[in-house]
């Protein structure tokens, strides 16, 4: 059974050997680009087109064409790659469109060599865009996937594979556009359709039909949006080989090239790869116990890329997060383009007066909802598919995942041990959407902190709605603070995390306790301006010296006994007991403070500090913000979805953080 995707969507692929089939209303250039596990596209040497249109393991078309046939072999592709995009592009400088939008939109199929169909997308949606990422086919817990992408650039090709890290893309650009106009001049007709072409034509020229002129999928923007991870979407690789500009790069001299295929002529493709080995490869990552015929591939904890079991952890959880925010954005943008279609076909019935009345009209109406209704539960199945799938990978990495990573309530607490050496990142809560509850996907962020912290301790609606009393968000929030910084510190050796707390009015005691009395904190919380202000004073005094060290050339000639560590500076209640001078000493703290090792957070309620009129607002935009109930705020600009944070703490009862802050003490003294 053929899928028909939507923007967003994708499907598992049972096969390896596939052809993916392009029909547009013109001729256009079919390109392909190999990506690492980052997505990016290391070089020149990792993209096919007509000037190079063989690589190991895949095939495009020498020249542009309305019609284009790619011939990909997966298990033939490097172990590097990890993504295979398909992208179209309309030439220029040849006197034919200049936009998708004026052309019929493009219609890609993905088959196998039968030519039966496995998955199908129509690319609407788009308007001033001269370039099309169409489709991606990529790995996925060992085994390999198909995603419709849809996203266009204004900016041509040259704009696209800057968008995929490529340094030289503006010069291969040039080339793969010069080689095409030169094809084009001695093109040859296109290739004698068959049934699956006339179909494929037929379904790309109904794209502009009634029925799809109202569709809600936009084309995206060329900017690469950071989610709640703070990870750049489209992190730059190495720089690769450029080409003189106005030529099209030559094949590799050394690298042995397959047969060409030729699908311009309608023949036969010769999927043979030419440096396959006889040899077994090495072992690889943990793999997955066989799965029953039909079923996908039961999840393994650590089966992404990565040198170690951390990475590749840390990996799979980003990787579980990307998957629910694509599956998600399918689904929504699914229900959009239902409730559009409904509401246009119900109008072109209250349009008429004849069928406004009667039988006819509800007749109609009738039909419209329930195409309607059949829609949405088709795009609820898909969704429901895959959140199962990432509830089977959520259950078995959760109970694998270290400490840094791990709730508070996992039993690797028990086992607990300050570590000899930094981790990659630090959990600070879960994530989730109200489609996928109660699917929860840890929040990790990268260490040293890029960014200080903000619990909100303001008033604010938690997710179910209901509202907690001011004085309960306060302490729920102080709460919140102490179990980010014991963990922070428990993340860390022994010798390479100080914590220093300022506490004016004395109102954060009783939640500061577990801190105080395991004896972890570098002094006693600060009271009163006058310890507001020395602790500032301090740590003001550190950044300008650590920064006029690094400046000079100098950062090994610090003081005897200077404090290496990193320094986190927790701040209760602001902003009560601040001056003039103590509110600028912050903001620099918060400015300059995480380049040399100088952390904030916060806990305060930006209501109580209006006073300062905007002046703080630059403030509140450095930090990270936290909520100490369930909230969604946390905005990711890729797929504009709110997420909903869940902080992590400790489970009432539980005497976990005392335990761990003791072997945190105890480390110390023995250090």
């Amino acid at each position: 059974m053929t899928a028909e995707l939507v923007r967003g969507q994708n499907h598992p692929l049972s096969q390896v050997r596939l052809e993916i089939r392009v029909s547009a209303g013109g001729p256009v250039m079919a390109v392909a680009t190999l990506g690492d596990e980052s997505g990016t596209v290391p070089g020149v040497e990792w993209v096919a087109h007509p000037g190079v249109p063989t690589l190991p393991g895949l095939e495009v078309s020498r020249q542009a064409a309305a019609d284009h046939r790619l011939a990909v072999d997966l298990d033939a592709v490097s172990a590097a790659v990890h993504r295979v995009s398909v992208l179209l592009a309309l030439p220029a400088g040849v006197g034919g469109p200049v936009s998708f939008g004026s052309v019929a939109a493009p219609f890609v199929a993905v088959t196998g060599l039968d030519g039966t169909e496995v998955a199908t997308y129509t690319i609407t949606g788009l308007d001033a865009e001269s370039a099309v990422v169409a489709l991606e086919l990529y790995r996925r817990q060992g085994a390999w996937k198909v995603r419709a992408v849809g996203q266009g650039y204004a900016g041509g090709l040259a704009e696209l594979l800057t968008d995929q890290g490529l340094s030289q893309a503006h010069r291969l650009a040039a080339g793969i556009n010069d080689a095409v106009v030169q094809g084009l001049a001695r093109s040859v007709p296109a290739p004698p359709r068959t049934g699956d072409g006339d179909r494929s034509r037929q379904a790309a020229a109904s794209a502009l039909g009634p029925d799809q002129s109202g569709s809600p999928y936009g084309a995206q923007g060329t900017q690469a949006g950071t989610g709640p991870y703070g990870a750049a979407q489209n992190p730059q690789g190495p720089s690769g080989t450029g080409y003189p500009a106005g030529a099209a790069p030559p094949p590799d001299p050394d690298a042995t090239q397959p047969t060409p295929a030729t699908a311009t002529t309608g023949g036969s493709i010769d999927y043979s790869h030419p440096r396959r080995q006889n040899a077994a490869p090495p072992p690889p990552a943990p793999t997955a116990p066989p799965a029953q015929p039909g079923q996908p591939a039961r999840p393994v904890a650590g089966d992404a890329t990565g040198w170690s079991m951390e990475e590749r952890l840390y990996n799979q959880v980003w990787g579980m997060f990307e998957d629910l925010a694509r599956s998600t954005a399918a689904y929504r943008s699914a229900v959009d383009f239902a409730d559009t279609r409904m509401e246009k076909e119900l109008d072109q019935v209250l349009s008429d007066p004849r069928s406004r009345m009667g039988g006819q009209g509800d007749a109609a109406r009738e039909a419209a909802q329930a195409k309607h209704i059949q829609l949405v539960d088709q795009a609820r199945e898909a969704l429901d598919r895959d959140l199962v799938q990432l509830g089977a990978e959520a259950d078995v990495v959760e109970p694998a995942l270290p400490a840094a990573y791990a709730r508070w309530d996992n039993p690797v607490w028990h086992a607990y041990r300050v570590p000899m050496e930094m981790p990659m990142a630090v959990r600070l809560g879960d994530l989730h959407l109200p489609e996928s509850d109660p699917l929860h996907i840890p929040m990790l962020v990268r260490l040293p902190l890029e960014r200080g912290l903000w619990i909100d301790s303001g008033r604010s609606g938690s997710s179910d709605g209901s509202f907690a009393d001011s004085h309960e968000l306060r302490r729920l929030a102080m709460e919140s603070a102490v179990a980010h910084t014991a963990r922070l510190l428990a993340v860390h050796p022994a010798d390479e995390f100080t914590v220093h707390v300022v506490d004016p009015a004395g109102s954060g005691a009783r939640e500061l306790a577990p801190l105080v009395q395991s004896g972890v904190l570098a002094a006693p919380p600060a009271v009163g301006a006058a310890g507001v202000a020395a602790v500032l004073g301090r740590l003001t005094e550190r950044v300008d010296l650590v920064q006029m060290a690094v400046r000079g050339g100098m950062a090994d000639s610090l003081p005897p006994g200077f404090d290496t560590a990193q320094q986190l500076l927790v701040v209760n209640d602001f902003p009560h007991g601040f001056d003039d001078r103590a509110v600028t000493q912050l903001r620099y703290l918060a400015d300059e403070g995480p380049g040399v090792g100088v952390h904030l957070m916060m806990v305060a309620d930006r209501e109580d500090a209006d006073g300062y009129g905007p002046l703080l607002d630059p403030l509140w935009r450095a930090l990270l913000r936290l909520t100490p109930v369930a909230e969604d705020h946390l905005a990711d600009p890729w797929v504009g979805h709110a997420w909903t944070y869940e902080p992590s703490l400790v489970p009432p009862g539980s005497q976990v953080l005392q335990q761990v802050l003791a072997q945190v003490a105890a480390a110390r003294v023995k250090y």
